[in-house]
């Protein structure tokens, strides 16, 4: 049996909850994350500059119904009220006139922009000076590094990053906290940085899985869930066995059979659901796609400041300049076939388990990790929700995919918050 971790992480749902019931105040919440960033990210590095007193004052006297969460947002968002670099030197000193889309939705639901997270150049591969709050020698992951560490480290209860590889469910694993790339487009990119137009998408970093669909529903309005199950009477989960199974190292397998031995013991039907050729074709080509796509995106970049872009960027756009229309249109149509697969898998189960990375966060920080585990749920669009909980022999987090049907988000995160209450539930609980 592995180890659990208990998190640092704030609670975005009880602070909600104190600010309704007048036990705090947005103002008070403010000031304690800026404490908290001022007490850890020395160390960390998560944020890359803070939100001017103007704009803090504002969402102070917020009544919205996320009054009082700090948000820590990836820096390839536009932020009115800071400069947005997308972490290259080109874009040094560059200030939006206007908000992206899910930031300005976040605070018209109240919530305090605390400050810009750091990112990969372009959410690619290069990777940041921040470090895993769990081991400060260990890789955060990226794309979304700052803000995966930032809400590691409890400085922040939610935080926004994005994915087109692995770049939110990987880092999520190896900071131990949950993490939830939804359906693709189901959360808006405008103001995004792009970098892979069919690829990229918005997500979210919280505590908790219940956290993040609370956070999800009171910024859009839409339904993420909000019934608590108890047991797993009912569910169908299939244990997902992939063509790269391999590669997955024995901790973070055995934290797979672990959440599936709890889900079963909970009264869940577990079946094993061995991975379709179409799949496995289909993971193959996300790096023609997301290659192709980077070189016409990063375009202006590309032509005019190649020297200025970091060594694994120009790696990528120099080979995504080369792959030709007729490549990337046949990589595009095994793609299409890939997406009718991943929607055959949950004629059978209500939802899949698998690794969210190959294991536990490497060490150093010249490295973000590998996608390999993430890439294929990005490209077929499905929505996935780390769970955090389990832990290395080492003392560093394993995080487990739940991954449900296109659309059937809410259901991804209702399965995903069961299995992190199992996996918190005491020892003589578990066993």
């Amino acid at each position: 049996m592995l180890d659990r971790h208990p998190t640092a992480a704030a609670r975005l749902s009880e602070i909600v909850a104190a600010i309704t019931d007048n036990r705090s105040t947005p103002a008070a919440e403010i000031e304690a994350a800026r404490r908290r960033i001022a007490e850890s990210d020395g160390e960390v590095g998560a944020f890359l500059r803070l939100a001017p007193q103007e704009s803090l004052a504002e969402a102070a006297a917020s009544g919205g119904p996320l009054a009082g969460v700090t948000v820590g947002v990836k820096d390839i968002y536009d932020t009115r009220d800071m400069t947005t670099e997308h972490g290259s030197p080109i874009y040094r000193g560059h200030r939006p006139v206007v908000d992206a889309s899910l930031v300005s939705m976040a605070r018209v639901a109240g919530a305090a922009i605390l400050g810009k997270t750091t990112t990969t150049e372009f959410a690619s591969l290069d990777p940041t000076p921040t470090r895993n709050p769990h081991d400060l020698d260990h890789t955060p992951g990226g794309s979304s590094s700052g803000s995966a560490a930032a809400v590691a480290a409890g400085m922040v209860p939610l935080a926004f990053g994005s994915q087109t590889g692995g770049s939110v469910i990987r880092p999520a694993s190896y900071c131990g906290v949950a993490g939830f790339k939804p359906s693709f487009r189901l959360l808006p990119t405008m103001g995004m940085k792009t970098f892979s137009y069919t690829l990229d998408t918005a997500g979210l970093f919280a505590a908790t899985a219940q956290d993040l669909a609370l956070a999800a529903r009171l910024i859009t309005g839409r339904y993420f869930g909000g019934e608590t199950l108890t047991d797993g009477n009912g569910l169908r989960i299939g244990v997902y066995r992939s063509a790269v199974d391999d590669e997955v190292e024995a901790e973070m397998q055995g934290a797979v059979t672990e959440a599936a031995r709890l889900l079963d013991r909970a009264g869940a039907a577990i079946v094993t659901v061995e991975e379709p050729a179409a799949l496995s074709t289909a993971r193959t080509c996300h790096t023609t796609i997301q290659g192709f796509e980077a070189a016409m995106a990063l375009s202006g970049e590309y032509r005019r400041h190649r020297e200025q872009l970091g060594e694994k960027l120009g790696a990528i756009l120099d080979h995504g300049a080369t792959i030709e229309p007729a490549e990337y249109d046949d990589a595009r149509r095994t793609a299409r076939i890939g997406r009718k697969a991943a929607s055959a898998l949950f004629e059978t189960v209500d939802v899949l388990i698998a690794p969210s990375a190959l294991g536990p966060a490497p060490r150093g920080l010249t490295s973000t990790g590998d996608a390999l585990v993430n890439k294929l749920w990005t490209l077929t669009g499905n929505p996935v929700v780390n769970v955090p909980g389990l832990v290395s022999g080492g003392g560093l987090p394993l995080g487990v995919s739940v991954i449900a049907r296109f659309g059937k988000d809410a259901l991804a995160l209702e399965v995903a918050s069961l299995l992190q209450a199992l996996i918190a539930a005491p020892l003589d609980v578990r066993t």
